[in-house]
């Protein structure tokens, strides 16, 4: 495979393309402000205005949430796996009916498996322009977001409305739902009572990985951080493995399905049959299935990269209670 052949499945994080109204709280004062990237597959974006950069099927989605300081996403759910790493800045993740059954911060490289059947939220508590990096269970992402009653009940009231069929419609545009189309229904107090409400301490031990547990444990090999044998035991569709300059090898390699290469720091030397690609903190690489292929850290200095690769498992549930 040529490099030009290879460069469509490279994105850069400066070239990256934001869609500010995403989903049904872009107007609601708080969340107004932020920016959602689709990188890999169709995402779960509500607005037909999303930009996807690589459309190829992976078995997962790859996306990012861009925020100033202070935005928070509001509480919602998936029916598939959610991953976040944080790239840039200082994060605060909350969960449950109200957002207040339990929270954790992030910092630059930590990673938070989010048990799905949960509303979770984020928000960016840094002082600067903060980015998440996400991976979602599944070629079409659980097909959509689920969002905790009082998010659309806020969002009609900045003029925003979510048809049953999951696309947005802005009333102060003069859009309105079609003719036949009914609006998102709410979810019901019984249908809420499914949601569990696990504390703080049932979640840290099981679905959070520190960066700086991660850098050690790929002291000698790369750290498995999720899978079935990972740091966070889960089968969620694909695994996430953690490398270092300690535990990157010159070795070729390939994988039945195919692979994205998510740097965090340093740069990054991509090698194939044919052409190479040097990674920076940000850049997101599809590598095709069967690919022979070796990264390895390009310069001196410190050199971290997240590597996911599909298993083909369904994209299943992750809370264990």
């Amino acid at each position: 495979m040529t490099p030009q052949e290879m460069e469509p499945r490279i994105v850069r994080y400066g070239d990256l393309m934001p869609c500010r109204t995403a989903f049904i709280d872009a107007h609601t004062p708080g969340s107004d402000q932020k920016e959602n990237f689709t990188i890999i597959g169709g995402g779960v974006s509500e607005s037909p205005d999303q930009h996807v950069h690589i459309s190829i099927p992976h078995g997962f989605n790859i996306g990012a949430a861009g925020q100033p300081p202070k935005c928070r996403n509001s509480l919602h759910n998936h029916r598939t796996a959610e991953v976040f790493f944080v790239l840039k800045g200082r994060w605060r993740f909350f969960w449950g009916r109200w957002g207040t059954a339990g929270e954790v911060v992030l910092e630059e490289g930590d990673i938070f498996n989010i048990p799905t059947g949960i509303f979770r939220g984020f928000e960016n508590i840094g002082t600067d322009y903060g980015m998440i990096m996400a991976i979602l269970g599944g070629d079409d992402a659980g097909g959509g977001v689920i969002w905790a009653p009082q998010v659309i009940e806020d969002a009609s009231d900045h003029g925003l409305v979510l048809s049953e069929e999951g696309r947005l419609y802005d009333t102060k545009q003069g859009e309105s739902l079609p003719e036949g189309v009914a609006p998102m229904p709410l979810l019901t107090d019984e249908e809420l009572k499914g949601f569990p409400e696990p504390s703080t301490a049932e979640v840290l031990p099981n679905y959070v990985a520190r960066y700086w547990d991660m850098v050690a444990l790929a002291d000698k090999a790369p750290a498995k951080v999720i899978g079935e044998a990972g740091m966070l035991r889960d089968k969620p569709g694909f695994e996430v493995d953690f490398i270092t300059r300690a535990s990157a090898s010159d070795a070729m390699h390939s994988h039945d399905l195919p692979s994205v290469l998510m740097p965090m720091r340093g740069h990054w030397r991509v090698e194939w049959d044919g052409g190479s690609a040097v990674l920076a903190p940000g850049d997101t690489m599809s590598v095709p299935e069967n690919l022979d292929h070796r990264v390895v850290p390009s310069m001196s200095g410190e050199a971290s990269l997240y590597h996911v690769v599909g298993t083909g498992d369904p994209a299943g549930l992750t809370w264990t209670g």
